[in-house]
């Protein structure tokens, strides 16, 4: 059964926002670390390593002899540190596998953003060891998450991916895809990453067309939300039909199709933009 909420009064408070985070983590430099005990998150794989507790699941606070860690600031005012354990390595003794990435996720609001973050730096760390113009290993700069080349001096700093994810409607009905890897009955909405040279709304309409041959109008703005999956930001949009026959671009979809309002496919799960903007745009909540 789910931990998180029915619904959500905005994209501001979607899993994996820092919104949710509900003021409990505050994120620091690696060179912060004041040493001394503290709070452990711990990823594996997609889950999040969890102790059971009355009021529910909690970050580990033992050492289980996972090293150094990494620095990411403070949980409920303690030392953060974050961990990658291998996915074949044994679970240490108290402890649970939580999923980040489960349609229904058993951990809270906050841990499953928390865990979600700790994903995001630990992607940021694995594509961060060499500078991207000479190969030489990068360094941390002091009081922040950025690095620099010991070589030619080039910085680099955090990356997040934007992607377009829009609604596409027209009287009574909307337009939904399905990718190969989903579930037969399935379907969420477009979406794609930005291109060279486009604004957000450009791209939501490129990505319509392109993938179902529907022209869309009147591209506005919802909102946005944190996808740790590796590193995006997906920003969401509604628009209006404009014209053209759906023809499926069947190297990136399974199917495309207008569905009624009152007679829609599965629907992704509630964790995600793409439903919140059904959820709001239809009122099915």
């Amino acid at each position: 059964m789910t931990a998180l909420p029915a619904a959500f009064p905005s994209p501001l408070h979607l899993p994996f926002n820092h919104t949710c985070l509900d003021g409990r983590f505050q994120l620091a430099a690696p060179d912060a670390d004041p040493g001394g005990a503290g709070i452990w998150l711990a990823v594996q794989g997609s889950d999040l390593l969890v102790a059971a507790a009355s009021a529910g699941p909690v970050l580990p606070a033992e050492d289980c002899g996972w090293g150094e860690g990494l620095y990411l600031g403070t949980w409920d005012g303690q030392p953060c540190r974050l961990v990658q354990l291998p996915r074949e390595a044994l679970l240490p003794a108290g402890l649970h596998a939580a999923s980040l990435t489960a349609a229904d996720p058993a951990l809270p609001i906050e841990l499953l953003s928390l865990g979600g973050l700790g994903r995001m730096v630990l992607h940021w760390e694995r594509h961060s060891c060499y500078c991207q113009g000479c190969g030489s290993v990068l360094q941390r700069l002091p009081g922040e998450w950025g690095k620099q080349c010991g070589s030619c001096a080039a910085h680099l700093y955090p990356q997040v991916a934007p992607c377009a994810i829009v609604l596409v409607r027209r009287p009574g009905e909307v337009l939904l895809t399905r990718k190969p890897e989903w579930a037969v009955n399935r379907y969420s909405l477009v979406a794609g990453f930005i291109e060279f040279g486009e604004c957000l709304e450009e791209a939501a309409a490129r990505e319509v067309l392109e993938e179902t041959g529907v022209q869309a109008s009147n591209v506005r703005y919802v909102g946005s939300q944190c996808w740790p999956f590796p590193s995006q930001l997906m920003c969401g949009f509604v628009a209006d039909y404009a014209g053209g026959e759906v023809i499926v671009d069947t190297r990136e979809l399974a199917d495309a199709r207008w569905f009624p309002i009152d007679a829609l496919p599965d629907l992704p799960p509630k964790r995600s933009i793409a439903r919140y903007i059904l959820d709001t745009e239809l009122g099915l909540d």
